[in-house]
């Protein structure tokens, strides 16, 4: 006979066992999303496919990012009303509303007559939002740069800076603009990520700069460039060192179609 014993025996196993159901990704599901967070980084390339000829496609980038459900995702290469995204589109706003996120967006170069540079998604309250150039040799010119940063509240009432950039393609210029970012962070007492496409190798001088302020969330990152047999690691998600930050894990996605670049995905907590 099903006895009410048996039943709130049962019932006790299904909770149980609920405790470890699994995620979109197949994975467990742990106490993490409650007292952490999971951040993503992602250079769109304006949201063009590279198979694709000049299709635009916002919606397969909002696909990538929803798969994953980030909190925060640092955005690199966002097209704002320009010709090739079509005049009145903003990327950061569109792909902002397709994730039921927040959204700053970070003006680096005027472009086909709007705008272009980085941004930052967030699901929590963003309290705060600061931008700031990022320079470059006279002798040595090429597209100006820019950092996008944002204070935010998370669950636990903490606040915490997040921020996304895309340093330049000549050295001296990326390890100037790295000096500069640590001259605006480096002695924040806040705990802070700094994520993007930093174009520079995990053993280069640019990433040497950051490392006695920041700590990358991988200590044996995978190759985010090219998308098909990816060979090079330049996009990274680093956390500010003495802040009680951790990573807990840290993912390239195997996304060949929407840019070509692969995010990357880390898991936090902040105690």
């Amino acid at each position: 006979m099903y006895t009410t014993k048996n039943f709130l025996f049962s019932f006790l196993i299904f909770l149980s066992l609920s405790a470890f159901a699994k995620d979109d990704n197949g994975k467990n599901v742990s106490k993490f999303r409650k007292q952490g967070f999971r951040v993503m980084t992602y250079n769109i390339h304006h949201c063009n496919p590279p198979s694709a000829g000049d299709k635009i496609d916002v919606e397969a980038i909002a696909k990538v990012i929803n798969a994953e459900k980030p909190d925060l995702v640092a955005l690199q290469e966002v097209d704002v009303n320009t010709e090739r995204s079509g005049k009145g589109k903003n990327q950061a706003q569109q792909l902002a509303e397709l994730t039921g996120m927040q959204f700053y967006f970070s003006k680096a170069i005027d472009h086909q007559g709007g705008e272009y540079g980085v941004a930052v998604l967030s699901r929590f309250p963003v309290l705060d939002s600061v931008k700031y150039s990022l320079p470059v040799h006279a002798d040595k010119p090429e597209e100006n740069r820019t950092i996008a940063a944002i204070t935010v509240k998370l669950p636990s009432k903490q606040k915490m800076i997040f921020a996304s950039t895309h340093l330049g393609l000549k050295e001296p210029n990326r390890l100037l603009q790295a000096e500069t970012i640590i001259s605006h962070f480096g002695k924040t007492a806040m705990p802070m990520i700094l994520a993007g496409d930093f174009n520079a190798v995990p053993e280069s001088p640019v990433m040497a700069v950051f490392n006695p302020y920041f700590t990358s969330s991988c200590s044996d990152c995978k190759p985010t460039i090219p998308v098909e047999n990816p060979s090079k690691t330049i996009d990274f998600i680093l956390h500010k060192k003495g802040s009680k930050l951790k990573s807990l894990e840290t993912r390239v996605m195997d996304e060949k179609y929407a840019s070509d670049h692969l995010p990357v995905v880390a898991d936090f907590v902040l105690n």
